[in-house]
C-alpha cells in the first residue's frame, strides 16, 4: 500500500477545459477502483477561493479508495513529499516539490512544435515547464501515439519512460429523438438549415480560419456555430468574419456548460474539427457519443482517435473541408454509417479503462 498524491488544481475551475475534465474524471474514477493505495487530492493554494469545486469525501458516492483533500504551496507545505510516495502531475508541469517518484501527464507539446500557435513568452514558459516535468518524471503518460512520437523527437523523452493511455468520454445524460434534434437545431439557428458545429478555442491551432473559409463556399443554408473562448490568433478570425460579411452565418457562443454542449452536439448536422495539432481531441469522441457525423483532420492524433468512424480532411484545404462537410450532411447512406460507427467507436473509450491503465502505471512505478 502506498500514498499517491495527484494535482487536481485544474479540476477546480468553474469552466473546465480539457485538462480539467481529464483531472476530474480520472480522479473520480480512480476512487471507485479496488486498490490498497490511499490518495491525496491536492489543490494549489491559489485555488482556495474555488474550494466549492474541490472533491470532498462524500462527493464521490461510489468511492472505495480512501482519500483526503490537501492544499499545497511552496514552501509552506514543505512536508508533502514525506506524506506521498508518488506524485502525479495532471497538467504537464513539474510539482512544486521533489518527490521520490513522479509521473506527469502530457496532453500536447505545441509550445515546442508550433511557432504560430502561441506567443514567444508562452512558448518559452511552458516549454521550460514541460521539459522539467518530463526530465524529472519516472513515467510520462500521454493520450496518443502521435504525442508519444513528438515527445521522443522534440522533448527527447526515452520511449521506455512513456505510457500511452487514451482518454475516456461520457455518453450524453439525455438522448434527444430525431424530432427533438431538429427542433433544437432550428431554435439555435433561428430558422431551418444545416448546423456545422465547432468546439474549442477560437484560435490558429484549432484552424478556425479555414473553417470559415470553407463556410464561405457552402450554400447559404449552412451555418457555423462555434463553442469556445478566444485564443491566440482570434483577432484575425473575427476580422475575417467582419470583412467577409459572415456575421449572419457564423455564430460564436463563447464558453457553454456541459449540459448545453451535449444538446449542441445532438442538434448539429455535422461536427467539424479540422485542428492542425491535438494531443488527443476529446470533442471528436463527444460528438460521436452524441450521434453526430464527424469531419476532422487527417493529421496529428485525430485519425488515431476517430479510427474508421470519421471523414478526414486536409486541414490546409478549405475546399476539401467544404466538400467533406457536404458529404457528411447530404449523403444519407454515408451519414448513417458515420453515426453508427461513431457511436460504436465512442463506446470503446471509457474513463474506467483510463483509470485502470493509470493505476497499473502507479503499481509499476511503486513495485519494489
Amino acid at each position: 500500500m502506498a500514498t499517491i498524491a495527484l494535482d487536481a488544481t485544474y479540476s477546480a475551475e468553474p469552466q473546465l477545459t480539457g485538462i480539467g475534465v481529464y483531472s476530474r474524471r480520472l480522479i473520480e474514477t480512480l476512487l471507485t477502483l479496488e486498490t490498497p493505495h490511499r490518495f491525496l487530492i491536492c489543490y494549489r493554494l491559489s485555488r482556495l477561493g474555488r474550494r466549492q469545486h474541490f472533491l470532498q469525501p462524500g462527493s464521490v458516492p461510489s468511492a472505495r479508495a480512501k482519500f483526503s483533500v490537501h492544499v499545497y504551496q511552496e514552501p509552506l507545505t514543505f512536508w508533502l513529499p514525506w506524506q506521498a510516495q508518488l506524485f502525479h502531475s495532471l497538467a504537464q508541469r513539474p510539482p512544486a516539490f521533489h518527490f521520490l517518484n513522479e509521473i506527469v501527464t502530457v496532453f500536447d507539446i505545441f509550445p515546442l512544435t508550433g511557432e504560430n500557435y502561441s506567443t514567444s513568452d508562452f512558448r518559452k514558459k511552458f516549454s521550460d515547464l514541460l521539459l522539467q516535468a518530463t526530465a524529472r518524471a519516472t513515467r510520462v503518460i500521454t493520450s496518443s501515439h502521435a504525442t508519444e512520437s513528438l515527445l521522443v523527437s522534440h522533448a527527447h523523452v526515452p520511449t521506455e519512460k512513456i505510457r500511452v493511455i487514451p482518454l475516456g468520454v461520457d455518453p450524453p445524460a439525455v438522448v434527444l429523438s430525431r424530432e427533438e434534434r431538429l427542433r433544437e437545431r432550428a431554435r439555435i439557428l433561428g430558422s431551418e438549415g444545416e448546423l456545422i458545429l465547432g468546439v474549442g478555442m477560437i484560435q490558429t491551432r484549432k484552424n478556425t480560419l479555414n473553417m470559415l473559409k470553407a463556410l464561405k463556399t457552402l450554400p447559404p443554408n449552412y451555418k457555423l456555430v462555434l463553442s469556445g473562448g478566444n485564443g491566440y490568433g482570434s483577432e484575425a478570425i473575427h476580422e475575417f468574419i467582419r470583412t467577409e460579411s459572415l456575421g449572419d452565418r457564423a455564430r460564436l457562443l463563447g464558453f457553454v456548460d456541459d449540459a448545453q454542449l451535449a444538446w449542441l452536439y445532438q442538434a448539429a448536422s455535422v461536427f467539424l474539427f479540422p485542428s492542425f495539432e491535438e494531443g488527443f481531441g476529446i470533442p471528436v469522441l463527444e460528438a460521436m457519443a452524441g450521434g453526430v457525423p464527424v469531419v476532422t483532420s487527417n493529421v496529428s492524433s485525430m485519425p488515431e482517435v476517430g479510427g474508421k468512424a470519421a471523414l478526414y480532411v486536409d486541414p490546409h484545404s478549405p475546399a476539401d473541408i467544404a466538400r467533406k462537410v457536404v458529404q457528411a450532411v447530404e449523403d444519407s447512406a454515408l451519414r448513417e454509417a458515420l453515426i453508427r460507427k461513431g457511436l460504436a467507436r465512442a463506446s470503446e473509450f471509457t474513463w474506467r479503462r483510463t483509470a485502470e491503465a493509470t493505476l497499473a502505471v502507479y503499481d509499476e512505478v511503486l513495485e519494489p
